[in-house]
């Protein structure tokens, strides 16, 4: 599978609950926070829900 680099852009402080749930669980704390993940379901739906904070590269 390929991987994704997924990078908090916006601030996480006027967003809901579930998102910012979210948010950590994809490993992002602050803005500028990149990650590496291995795309899959799960993490492109994870991604979807937060997809108006992060942006998403092939890595």
């Amino acid at each position: 599978m390929e991987n994704v680099k997924v990078t908090l852009v916006k601030s996480l402080i006027a967003s809901k609950p579930a998102q910012r749930a979210t948010a950590r669980s994809l490993g992002l704390r602050k803005i500028g926070d990149s990650i590496i993940h291995e795309a899959g379901p799960v993490i492109d739906g994870k991604v979807k829900v937060i997809s108006h904070l992060v942006t998403v590269e092939k890595a």
